[in-house]
């Protein structure tokens, strides 16, 4: 958690804590009823304010990861018959026919400061998450891509 959030949390917890007691002291120097009637309000005001946070909440733009770390690094768009198209990092995408594939698939992440080589000619694959691709069999990835396998017959071990 950020500095920021554990201080909201402690501070709130602190003023529950703090209504609380209150509202036992209200029942040991007047009455129940009135406690139960304070009770009420407090809870109301508590919803509300539930309410309010939850729609701050839920229009809230999306956290933004640092570069190279995958999820929500683009938009991703792949037209074409067959194609691929993952909102964040995927670990192998295959778009052939009658493909044979073991072992797992590889981690999307590559570490910072290495570059994935990719290809059947080794060239390095260029760093443009979420570049819109087009054509049959089109991979896209808003993140990372640990391995493309397109094609019809493929035999990877």
């Amino acid at each position: 958690m950020r500095r920021r959030t554990r201080v909201v949390v402690g501070a709130v917890a602190v003023l529950c804590a703090a209504v609380s007691v209150g509202l036992v002291m209200l029942v040991v120097v007047r009455d129940l009823n009135t406690a139960g009637q304070a009770a009420g309000i407090v809870g109301s005001v508590a919803s509300l304010a539930a309410f309010v946070l939850a729609l701050y909440a839920l229009y809230q733009p999306p956290a933004t990861p640092a570069p190279g770390t995958g999820e929500g690094a683009g938009a991703a768009s792949a037209t074409g018959p067959r194609s691929v198209t993952v909102s964040g990092s995927v670990g192998r995408a295959v778009t052939g026919d009658n493909n044979r594939l073991s072992g797992a698939a590889p981690d999307p992440h590559v570490p910072p400061g290495q570059s994935r080589s990719g290809g059947h000619d080794g060239a390095p694959v260029p760093e443009t998450p979420g570049t819109p691709r087009a054509g049959e069999r089109a991979v896209s990835a808003g993140g990372d891509i640990g391995e493309v396998v397109t094609g019809d017959g493929n035999t990877l071990a």
